[in-house]
């Protein structure tokens, strides 16, 4: 797993390395080293642009420009001021020592001069605004950003792309889109989520020093972001003797008259995930409609009010449903009434291993009175709880209807609420989004997300069917239910991957993910084998998803607010 930090932790890990004789100044040399080898790896790349700025960001930039120079580039760097006003001391007497080693230097160029530099260079190399950089870029930076983005030259990043927030991934004003991103020490947040994932292309993270592993890990690391080796312990061997009850079993309680489609679609998502029994849950009012939607699947017709929702004395019958499956999915599709919630209410209060989504979690909100870490005891319970919130509806889970969060960081920290006040290892949250956060009171783990093709009505649904049936063959006593629910994500992603192959990009509905689920499953699964046997090669689906994504269907899910 590669370690993620907070901004602010990163300025930590650069004081304990100095304190452990790694000065500044000789991590800007090796950051600026970094930057330059990815440029020397490009064996069409001769002459280079370098874009600094005011601060150690620009200092790094100085620092390649020699180097570069030094190795037969053709090397003109662009600085806002002359090397002696900067105000940097490090940053100052880097950008002295490249201009005394004969770094061709242009002074704030007007934006025509810059455009023609830029027009004669191979490659741009962005030093402008780093990683404490927030906020729109002024000028004259953000007249460089566009002048750089119009010329279509490309452009490598140093620790983030100018004009990109590295620790919430927002981007508010002009910003770098980059063909490559050489971050220093570690990965940060907003690289990896929203609008980073759009900008950074592909993320090189150049490590600096022998002791930066040890010191990442000693500043808290805020998430983990997984790699497929790190699924060996969770994805169980292909074995013949099974039936169809050691594979696991799965009830699904979802639907409503009007949405019915929900219950179908988790159902279906739980079987092709590899349940060995789906058991349908629905209100009897839509159970002869929905059996002939899922002819594999017994549907259980029970109780209903007459608008077509669960009856709180629906109660009785799925209890003793859930008590006989190996685990169970409530929420999708069955809407927000007196009576869904005493059917969540009561689920809560089970034995079940139980993984909540949608209207399920908007149950949890109205009965926790919209505030659900302070109700503590309606989460705590012996038997595992998987909860499968998008931003909006972790908001409406802890008092933030209003303002939901709006980046990585601020979705970590509303989990983190609901599990730290749960305390105990039972219960993760998944946290969906463009990058999406399985958090549990010891960890938060963050798989490889999915295409923008995964934004789609009942991609939500999806994804609490994969991950039921992933719970469900797994022992009850298991305490890493983040890893688990990673790779549910990480199986969702690969189907969406896989769908927009066939039906592109934008051409995606919730059914066609649901039929890439099991190749989707067995790629995963040979991908870590191959891993496991020392083949390093790369599974395709990786490497494509470039696009932001939301995992879950928030405006589906606001319709069927009651």
């Amino acid at each position: 797993m590669q370690p993620v930090l907070n901004v602010e932790d990163v300025k930590a890990v650069e004081n304990g390395l100095s304190e452990q004789g790694v000065s500044v100044s000789e991590l800007m040399r090796r950051a600026g080293g970094a930057a330059a080898d990815e440029v020397m790896r490009l064996e069409s790349v001769q002459s280079v642009t370098i874009l600094v700025g005011f601060g150690n960001n620009g200092g790094d930039g100085w620092v390649a420009a020699q180097i570069l120079l030094q190795h037969g580039y053709d090397v003109t760097v662009v600085s806002p001021v002359e090397p002696e006003e900067i105000k940097s001391d490090i940053a100052r007497l880097v950008a002295q020592r490249a201009q005394q080693a004969g770094v061709a230097i242009v002074i704030g160029p007007p934006r025509q001069d810059l455009q023609k530099i830029i027009a004669d260079t191979d490659l741009v190399l962005d030093a402008m605004l780093g990683t404490g950089f927030h906020g729109a870029p002024k000028p004259p930076f953000d007249i460089w950003i566009d002048t750089v983005m119009a010329s279509g030259v490309p452009v490598i990043s140093i620790d983030v792309p100018s004009g990109l927030s590295a620790q919430t991934g927002h981007a508010p004003g002009a910003c770098i889109t980059a063909d490559e991103t050489v971050t220093m020490l570690c990965l940060k947040p907003g690289l990896i989520s929203d609008e980073g994932r759009d900008v950074t292309g592909g993320i090189i993270v150049a490590p600096l020093a022998e002791q930066t592993e040890r010191t990442v890990l000693d500043s808290d690391p805020v998430a983990w972001r997984v790699e497929p080796i790190d699924y060996a312990d969770v994805i169980q061997p292909h074995v013949s003797n099974v039936d169809k009850y050691s594979r696991g079993s799965v009830l699904v309680v979802a639907g409503s008259s009007r949405y019915p489609g929900a219950a179908v679609m988790a159902a279906k998502a739980a079987a092709r995930a590899g349940a060995g029994y789906v058991t349908l849950a629905v209100p009897v009012t839509i159970a002869p409609l929905i059996q002939m939607q899922v002819p594999e699947i017994p549907v259980v017709g029970v109780a209903a009010e007459q608008d077509g929702t669960f009856s709180s004395a629906a109660r009785p019958t799925i209890l003793k449903l859930a008590e006989r499956n190996s685990a169970t999915l409530v929420g999708p599709g069955m809407r927000v009434t007196a009576g869904t919630v005493a059917v969540v209410s009561a689920l809560m209060s089970s034995e079940a291993p139980l993984v909540v989504d949608a209207d399920g979690l908007n149950c949890l909100a109205r009965l926790t009175n919209y505030q659900i870490d302070d109700y503590p005891e309606v989460t705590r319970r012996d038997a595992p709880l998987i909860l499968t919130p998008h931003r909006r509806e972790l908001g409406r889970l802890v008092g933030l209807a209003d303002t939901p969060p709006d980046s990585l960081t601020a979705a970590l920290e509303a989990a983190r609420r609901i599990v730290w006040a749960d305390g105990g290892s039972e219960i993760c949250v998944v946290a969906k989004g463009t990058a999406t956060a399985c958090v549990n009171v010891e960890a938060a783990l963050l798989p490889e997300p999915g295409p923008a093709a995964l934004a789609t009505a009942g991609s939500g649904d999806v994804l609490g069917g994969i991950i039921s049936a992933l719970l469900a063959r797994t022992p009850k006593d298991i305490e890493d239910l983040p890893l688990i629910a990673s790779l549910g994500c990480e199986i969702h992603a690969v189907a969406g991957n896989r769908a927009a192959k066939k039906h592109g990009s934008r051409g995606v509905m919730a059914t066609d993910i649901i039929e890439e689920i099991g190749l989707a499953a067995d790629e995963l699964e040979d991908h870590v084998e191959s891993l496991l046997a020392g083949d390093q090669g790369e599974y395709e689906s990786d490497l494509e998803a470039d696009e932001p994504e939301d995992n879950a269907e928030p405006l589906l899910a606001d319709d069927q607010e009651e």
